[in-house]
């Protein structure tokens, strides 16, 4: 399997697989009565549906792939991560700014992090007009290498969110909804917090074959007349080998909801074609850390995959930052839902003030019969936090060919804490450390680990006093032993944790399984874990 690096973050992500090339055009009709800015520049009137959507992707994977323009590349590629930060979309020039939707949309500037033009078309009572790009939509300064781009060219490379204009000062406040550089996108959570990001689909991910990085090269936004409402973008993806229409109906509540539908059209055979992609980074944790490599306690956006699958069962995966790629299917039929989490809150445990405490957990909410499948969890070795190096997406048993047609639905909650978990039944793993194996004032031996994890809430919290849980574990190999289940003494109700050490030979990962139980009470969700010896191989060197 060929090394897959980890990916730049901090400026969204861009395609990796060559160039996109321009869009067919629709026939132009006559000149909407579209209700926006006047001082945006539109082009004429086409007629715009989902349906007109989905027949033009259709029409277009049937065709050979062209790339859309890349605008004066050596000129777009001398805006980095700092020129891109301080080119500013002039808030007067915002789509909807004076109405009719409630949620300004701003347009973002090509750099050397996203190169490729993005078309975008505002939509009004069943037609678009395209929004024609002008050096002037931006605060452009004198010595950036921007002032450069051929005027014209198109300079959109993505599209902002912004609060609600009938709340406060919009232009002060932070963006709601992201979608900038590839086929990438985020949202904030409950906690007015970015980190991770989606993606509209996952081609090939730590597999034989290249990844390939599609990209959405058009969007079509509608406005959100009401509170309430969502606003309407429909997206066009493509790519060499892969076409796709797709509708996201965005909601800003207390958190932001996205509810989503795609349709897929194969130019090619598709080795793995991951759906519901997620995205985020994991560096180090309270675990498996071999020397002090930062100042931190620890640097993540999301701590553990969490999944609830087709037979009912809560699982919690905590993260790795392995030494190798490690990619780990859970087979499933039909699952509820899964998602990369944040559960560790605790500002001490970070004492950064760029706000890992409070980064949003995304949470997939399938619609419809998924059928059989996998979840996959990728996990690539990185040594900083700048790199996005997780990945959870769903894969289906069944083969992607070309010429395959696929549809998909289901929601994306981008949220404080896990949804649908029944916090007040089950106990939730709080925690995960590891560390050498034995007991304290003996000599403590190679090969032997010590694992706690630790429960809480749920119906721990109504055990009877002297009452332990009934710890279940399973390791793929090794022996276990020194298994200890007490209480934490911390005062917090059906707070528990769980010691046991494993034995075992060799650097090949163990699989392990954990969870707690009284008779034939199910008590937690379960802990699963892929270790991986040599993570710790340094436990004993001095």
């Amino acid at each position: 399997m060929p090394l897959i690096k980890p990916v730049r973050r901090r400026a969204v992500l861009q395609s990796a697989a060559g160039t996109i090339g321009s869009l067919p055009f629709l026939p132009m009709l006559h000149r909407a009565a579209l209700a926006a800015d006047p001082s945006l520049d539109f082009g004429p009137a086409e007629p715009f549906s989902f349906e007109l959507l989905i027949d033009r992707a259709r029409r277009m994977a049937a065709k050979e792939y062209v790339p859309p323009p890349r605008p004066a590349p050596e000129v777009v590629q001398r805006i980095d991560y700092d020129a891109h930060g301080k080119l500013r979309f002039k808030p007067e020039y915002a789509l909807f700014g004076d109405g009719p939707g409630i949620y300004p949309a701003t347009f973002q500037f090509l750099g050397g992090f996203f190169p490729k033009s993005v078309r975008m078309y505002a939509v009004e009572g069943g037609e678009a007009r395209e929004i024609r790009y002008r050096p002037e939509y931006f605060t452009i300064r004198p010595d950036s290498p921007a002032r450069e781009l051929p005027p014209d060219a198109n300079g959109f490379a993505g599209v902002w969110f912004h609060e609600s204009r009938l709340e406060g000062d919009w232009q002060k406040r932070e963006p709601w909804a992201t979608f900038l550089g590839a086929s990438y996108f985020r949202a904030i959570g409950e906690l007015g917090q970015v980190g991770m990001s989606a993606r509209g689909v996952a081609l090939n991910v730590a597999s034989g074959t290249p990844e390939e990085f599609p990209d959405f090269v058009a969007h079509w936004i509608s406005p959100a007349v009401n509170e309430g409402d969502p606003v309407i973008l429909h997206s066009l993806l493509d790519g060499p080998s892969i076409c796709g229409a797709y509708r996201f109906k965005l909601y800003r509540t207390r958190s932001v909801l996205m509810e989503i539908e795609k349709h897929l059209f194969l130019r090619k055979d598709i080795e793995r074609l991951g759906i519901a992609p997620l995205t985020s980074m994991f560096w180090y944790g309270e675990y498996g850390r071999e020397k002090i490599a930062d100042w931190r306690p620890e640097v993540h956006d999301s701590d553990g995959l969490a999944i609830w699958n087709g037979a009912g069962e809560r699982l919690w995966r905590p993260l790795n930052n392995p030494t190798r790629i490690f990619h780990t299917s859970y087979l499933d039929n039909n699952p509820k839902g899964y998602g990369l989490i944040q559960r560790d809150r605790n500002f001490d445990h970070y004492l950064d003030g760029v706000g890992y405490d409070r980064r949003p957990s995304t949470w997939v909410e399938p619609i419809g019969d998924w059928g059989k499948g996998m979840v996959q969890l990728v996990e690539i070795p990185t040594d900083d936090e700048i790199h996005d190096n997780i990945g959870a997406y769903w894969l289906s048993e069944r083969p992607t060919k070309a010429g395959d047609a696929l549809a998909y639905s289901y929601k994306l909650h981008w949220v404080d804490k896990q949804p649908y978990f029944p916090w007040d039944q089950l106990a939730h793993v709080s925690a995960t450390r590891m560390g050498r194996g034995g007991q304290p004032g003996k000599p403590r031996p190679r090969g032997v680990y010590k694992f706690q994890v630790e429960f809480l809430g749920g119906k721990l919290g109504e055990l009877p006093f002297g009452v332990l849980p009934e710890p279940v574990i399973w390791v793929s190999r090794g022996t276990t032993s020194l298994v200890l289940m007490e209480a934490v003494p911390d005062n917090v109700p059906g707070h528990w944790r769980l010691f046991f050490d494993l034995t075992v030979d060799g650097e090949d990962p163990v699989d392990m399984r954990v969870f707690l139980k009284q008779g034939d009470k199910l008590l937690s969700e379960n802990w699963i874990w892929l270790f991986e010896p040599r993570m710790l191989k340094n436990l004993w060197s001095a």
